[in-house]
């Protein structure tokens, strides 16, 4: 019984460090990564606060527990 107990507090534990919220800088640089291995090299990101996004459609994460968002815009060759 103790050892089920162990390996669900272990559980819980790992599910709320995977949860943890990530620094915005981090998380943009990480987007970055993805969006030049996919070629693309004509791009805007841009961290702004929540009440600042005007097209959710340009929102690519979210990051400082939901109060920021990481938007991206490519822009025109």
């Amino acid at each position: 019984m103790k050892r089920i107990a162990v390996v669900l507090m272990l559980g819980t534990l790992a599910g709320t460090a995977f949860a943890a919220p990530k620094p915005c800088e981090e998380l943009k640089q990480e987007i970055e990564v993805k969006i030049q291995a996919a070629g693309v090299t004509s791009y805007t990101l841009e961290i702004v606060p929540n009440a600042e996004v005007k097209d959710q459609n340009m929102v690519v994460g979210s990051c400082e527990n939901g109060t920021k968002k990481i938007i991206y815009q490519r822009n025109s060759d």
